[in-house]
């Protein structure tokens, strides 16, 4: 029985498919099928039964998985200590960012990470908010951002704040927006949001919830493209509080509606890294930058 073999147990229990086990791994699914297989044979037991929609686990795989998980995380904990014995946190560690760099105190996580482990090479990656919690989930990203519910189990996230987001329009439309309802407002273009982004839920929850659909004009991505685009009179938008507080001082947009929708800001990684000195390291830093209780809620 090998480490991986129990890697591939586990991954196959918690995605409950093959193919989305493999996506994680980083494997072919004949190679997943193989390691289960061979797992089986030396157990003397079935682990899963197979069906057209997936895999769930037989009892046998039900009564096992504790055991396997308990071996991973000692095999974690291991590698965390040797490591630590070396004295110093060496290697590079990947972080997936999102919006605006200062929303995320992303310069004051840098500069601790430098104070603090100077042998530590820190790269961040920047995207959007659904990108980098599947890059999370897949392993390619070792942490990063993301705003929202987290829906994987095989991810942890705390939050570190509430966002709150406004409705913005044009300034041409003062006079057709001062009596407006939701109904008027419907028949409106809006400038529509990325569905890998969070803002995106957010408006469609707003859409839901007054029962409306209003004309969806492009599809970004980015947040100062879409209050550029406001500002130029194609439509309206929900923005963040902080960047719509900015336009509405300046007089680039106008608010409508008195709208709060409210969204947390998380930091997340892989669930399986609990433990592993370099997220530690990393959760220690995001607590002391964020000032964050010591024991702030793990969400998965």
């Amino acid at each position: 029985m090998e480490i991986y073999q129990l890697r591939t147990f586990v991954a196959v229990a918690q995605q409950g498919h093959l193919t989305q086990a493999a996506e994680i791994l980083h494997l072919s699914q004949p190679a997943v099928t193989a390691q289960i297989k061979a797992l089986e044979e030396e157990m003397g037991v079935s682990l899963f039964e197979r069906s057209a929609g997936g895999v769930t686990l037989t009892k046998a795989g039900q009564l096992l998985l504790p055991e396997a998980e308990a071996i991973l995380a000692g095999a974690r904990g291991l590698i965390t200590m040797a490591r630590g014995l070396q004295g110093h946190l060496t290697g590079k560690v990947r972080i997936g960012t999102i919006a605006d760099p200062a929303l995320l105190r992303l310069a004051d996580i840098l500069v601790e990470i430098h104070r603090r482990y100077p042998l530590l090479d820190a790269q961040t990656s920047h995207s959007i908010s659904g990108v980098v919690l599947n890059d999370v989930r897949k392993k390619e990203l070792d942490c990063g951002f993301f705003i929202g519910k987290n829906p994987y189990v095989n991810v942890h996230a705390i939050a570190v704040r509430e966002l709150v987001f406004r409705v913005v329009a044009p300034v041409a439309w003062q006079d057709k927006l001062a009596n407006a309802t939701w109904k008027d407002v419907g028949r409106l273009p809006w400038v529509w949001i990325n569905q890998f982004n969070s803002y995106n839920k957010l408006t469609n929850e707003l859409f839901r919830e007054h029962n409306i659909s209003p004309q969806k004009v492009f599809e970004l991505d980015q947040e100062r493209t879409t209050l550029a685009l406001v500002k130029a009179g194609v439509g309206m938008s929900l923005m963040r509080e902080e960047l719509a507080q900015e336009a509405l001082a300046r007089g680039d947009v106008i608010e409508w509606g008195n709208v709060r929708k409210t969204a947390s800001l998380n930091f997340i990684w892989p669930a399986e890294r609990d433990g592993d000195l370099l997220i530690t390291a990393m959760l220690d830093i995001v607590r002391s930058v964020w000032q964050l209780p010591e024991q702030a809620p793990v969400a998965s």
